[in-house]
């Protein structure tokens, strides 16, 4: 039944827009915070497999019916793993280009939470799940208004200040969180190879912050670094606390409360600083700009809808470290991107810190591993 809904929606999104899609890889894309043109963006990418993995996922996730994709549930957790945190690394760099020109970063948090809310609650009058407490609604909507949007907040307002590969060295940091959060507060025993392996990814974070400088890409590295770094905080938080309520709602009752409560946040920090989204008043005075509509309505379906979904279903049978290990397939995605559109140079010191923080998050899974 879900896939009645959703189908047409997903398929409206990317196949009518796939034509002008596709004839942007023959045009050039001005990068406003670069001051330079460079190539368009790849969405030549397979986004249909993206597409039937969601469907495959929707369909074992509720169907009755015993096959293979039903059997293995982490396959299909760790495929969900992989599509999520693909569109996510492609998420940077479409931000990177909606923010702050066509939109401010506190009013794009607000439009990816409205819109997910929406689309979460709509999908869930066509799923059936198990009822659900107040407590649990209540507890749900708290992490959302505060966990993800928390999360949102710093997370794009970094990015607007910094590059995309900055953004997503501190995104990979995840794993460290999710690991020192528990030897504070759950108790787990703080070896001396996690021990090592978080003082070197501190090493790395530091090196990042402190030596990027303010440049055409990034006018203000150092306040987007530690906002970006906040933001891996805040999300290594959620992630914790999400495996916990998934053991008592199902992934769209989950979804759908969370982005209510982000949703609400966002409306009310709107309501207090203002809406600022030239895109928007551009098109309400009749002046249509069709490639940031484009992707504003990639980030909204995939990397927020799309993706959103696929995380609980890795949360659901995959530990809470692994589903933070694969936050390196953002650094990975975005950082080629990157490269490729001229959202960023190659840095030596970047390079050194992201090898510092992959050597961080190896010594801690080792000793995962061996507990």
């Amino acid at each position: 039944m879900p896939q009645l809904f959703v189908l047409p929606l997903v398929k409206l999104a990317v196949y009518e827009d796939d034509v002008p899609i596709r004839e942007v890889n023959h045009t050039s894309v001005m990068f406003p915070e670069a001051g330079m043109e460079t190539g368009a963006l790849p969405w030549c990418f397979p986004f249909h497999l993206i597409l039937e993995l969601f469907f495959s996922a929707m369909r074992s996730h509720y169907s009755k019916n015993i096959g293979m994709f039903m059997k293995d549930k982490k396959l299909e957790a760790n495929l969900s793993m992989v599509a999520s945190r693909v569109m996510s690394g492609l998420n940077m760099n479409a931000l990177k280009f909606l923010l702050p020109l066509w939109l401010s970063a506190l009013t794009g948090v607000t439009v990816r939470c409205v819109f997910a809310a929406v689309a979460f609650w709509i999908t869930g009058c066509f799923v059936k799940e198990s009822s659900v407490t107040k407590r649990q609604r209540i507890g749900l909507f708290c992490l959302g208004a505060f966990g993800l949007y928390g999360f949102m907040f710093c997370y794009l307002l970094g990015i607007s200040k910094t590059t995309p590969v900055s953004s997503a060295i501190f995104n990979s940091m995840q794993p460290i969180w999710v690991f020192l959060i528990s030897v504070i507060f759950l108790h787990e025993k703080a070896t001396l190879m996690k021990v090592i392996g978080i003082t070197i990814g501190f090493g790395g974070a530091l090196l990042c912050i402190l030596t990027q400088g303010n440049d055409d890409l990034a006018h203000d590295a150092f306040t987007g670094n530690l906002l970006c770094l906040i933001s891996s905080i805040v999300f290594a938080i959620y992630l914790i606390v999400s495996k916990k309520l998934l053991q008592e709602v199902g992934v769209i009752t989950m979804m759908k409360y969370i982005f209510g409560g982000a949703a609400v946040s966002g409306v009310i920090v709107s309501f207090i600083v203002g809406w600022d989204a030239p895109l928007f008043m551009d098109a309400w005075h009749g002046e249509w700009h069709w490639m940031p509509w484009v992707i504003l309505a990639f980030v909204l379906v995939f990397p927020t809808y799309l993706s959103y979904f696929l995380v609980p279903i890795g949360l659901k049978y995959l530990k809470t470290t692994v589903v933070a290990i694969y936050s390196y397939l953002i650094l990975v995605v975005t950082t080629v991107v990157s490269l490729s559109l001229g959202q960023d140079r190659f840095s030596w010191t970047q390079a050194i810190a992201i090898l510092m923080i992959c050597t961080s998050v190896y010594f801690v899974e080792v000793a995962e591993k061996k507990r």
